[in-house]
């Protein structure tokens, strides 16, 4: 059992994953020959350029740390910081939107928005300064925040998804990968990738099937999570028929 105390020094841990987790995570998945050759910029955070999946692994690896120091079971810790993150993901996304980050794809839907500043690669066809794109950071709010988190809220609530431990992580993981994965169909990708492919896929097959750098990173997400799920349920089922 935690108490209070360990439960906001748990919650405050991954803080410093997210940062760390985040930074390291784009320097290594999308620019490792820059940063290879500019070494002293890797901590500059300042300068922009965070991975969410560099950051997940970040807070998994601080909860690690956190529960071997205070002999906390990890797996029902990892329950606790996967029903904490959504409302952040939620947040941070509209954040993104407000800030004109993030930004999507071009789009002629009654949707797009033409974000100030926004690049020009993709915009082929488009009126010129009046490239709309998918407003991709709201979509990334509803499916990875809002809708994801009230399935959660719903499996515990509902399921009494906490009495199994690992269940409601596995499923963070796992909506999480699957919301990422397609709202990358809509989203931008960074302009790096755009140097070898038109589309800006990170792996592809030709010039309209390929999968981006968010794409590939949030399937191991999908297989983990639901590994997590599957042997979640099996251990609470052995230790019901004990």
């Amino acid at each position: 059992v935690m108490t209070p105390e360990q439960i906001e020094d748990l919650l405050t841990w991954p803080i410093l994953g997210v940062i760390l987790g985040g930074r390291l995570g784009y320097v290594f998945f999308y620019q490792p020959a820059y940063y290879l050759s500019n070494p002293s910029e890797i901590l500059m955070v300042w300068q922009g350029g965070m991975s969410f999946h560099g950051g997940a692994l970040g807070v998994i690896f601080a909860a690690f740390i956190y529960t071997a120091r205070h002999s906390i079971p990890r797996i029902s810790a990892g329950d606790l910081v996967a029903l904490g993150i959504f409302p952040g993901l939620l947040l941070g996304r509209i954040a993104n939107f407000i800030n004109a980050e993030l930004w999507g794809r071009p789009t002629d839907a009654p949707w797009g928005v033409i974000f100030p500043g926004t690049a020009a690669q993709d915009c082929a066809g488009f009126v010129p300064g009046v490239c709309a794109r998918h407003p991709s950071q709201l979509y990334e709010a509803l499916i990875e925040g809002l809708i994801l988190g009230l399935v959660i809220l719903y499996v515990i609530h509902r399921q009494g998804a906490l009495r199994v431990p690992g269940q409601v992580a596995g499923l963070f993981l796992a909506g999480y990968g699957v919301g990422r994965f397609i709202v990358e169909y809509f989203r931008q990708p960074d302009a790096q990738f755009f140097v070898n492919h038109p589309r800006g896929y990170a792996l592809w097959l030709s010039d309209d099937i390929g999968l981006s750098m968010g794409q590939i990173l949030s399937l191991p997400m999908v297989i983990v999570g639901l590994a997590v799920i599957l042997v979640a349920r099996q251990v609470a089922q052995r230790k019901a028929g004990a």
